[in-house]
């Protein structure tokens, strides 16, 4: 094989693990791979009309991320999160994004302004349709576009990662309207204090947000089963 043709292959490689991966994160993200599903390579290599080898080497990728885990009997299964994981995320997303806010309040141009409260004028429009999952993907553009304002790109990518555990540790999190318009006017305090370049008030805002949107990352309880008289 000459170095070209070498070349190509290897990109042509490079493509279909990329599919591979793209297909089975977003498969996780959106629920489509409810945690606990055991992911056979067979079945998503012939979804994609691929081999498996770039299906097993999109697997490693998401194993390595840590939203697969490898079960009793070797299988690949999406992970599940204890109440023990959710109290982490929280606690990471409180201590990085922190970081974030509080550079972006001194640096955050006044495009960057103008874009998060694009977002939230369409944060506010999905809340009243009650679309949970375009509301979704604005609330994780919304906190990785302050990461990008702050220009802090190694922990835009750190973020970016562990934005995929808040996304799969909140899918089942009950979320009606009026919570999601609540969550939309916490996010606008946060840009509030932004422009302002308020970064005390910023950070206060984001910690207020994080927790009190700890319903995003809690799972509903069960009702109490009636008794039958």
């Amino acid at each position: 094989m000459n170095p070209t043709t070498a070349t190509r292959a290897k990109a042509a490689r490079g493509r279909l693990t990329g599919e591979a991966y793209h297909y089975v994160r977003d498969g996780i993200m959106r629920g489509a791979f409810p945690t606990g599903s055991i992911l056979a390579e067979t079945e998503i290599a012939n979804a994609l009309g691929s081999s498996r080898t770039p299906v097993r080497h999109a697997l490693s990728l998401l194993l390595k991320e840590g939203l697969l885990e490898v079960g009793s009997r070797r299988q690949v299964i999406v992970r599940g999160f204890t109440e023990e994981h959710r109290a982490e995320i929280l606690l990471l997303r409180e201590a990085l994004e922190s970081v974030a806010v509080t550079r972006a309040a001194s640096v955050i141009s006044d495009d960057d302004v103008d874009y998060l409260r694009l977002l939230l004028a369409r944060q506010r429009r999905a809340a009243k349709n009650g679309d949970n999952e375009l509301f979704i993907d604005l609330d994780e553009e919304f906190h990785l576009k302050i990461v990008e304002a702050a220009r802090l790109p190694i922990l835009h990518g750190m973020l970016g990662q562990l934005r995929g555990f808040v996304r799969v540790a909140r899918l089942d999190a009950a979320r009606p309207p009026a919570v999601l318009a609540q969550v939309t006017a916490e996010h606008k305090r946060i840009v509030d204090a932004l422009e302002r370049r308020d970064g005390d008030g910023a950070m206060k805002a984001l910690t207020g947000h994080l927790h009190k949107s700890d319903y995003a990352i809690m799972r509903p309880r069960k009702p109490t089963p009636k008794k039958v008289t």
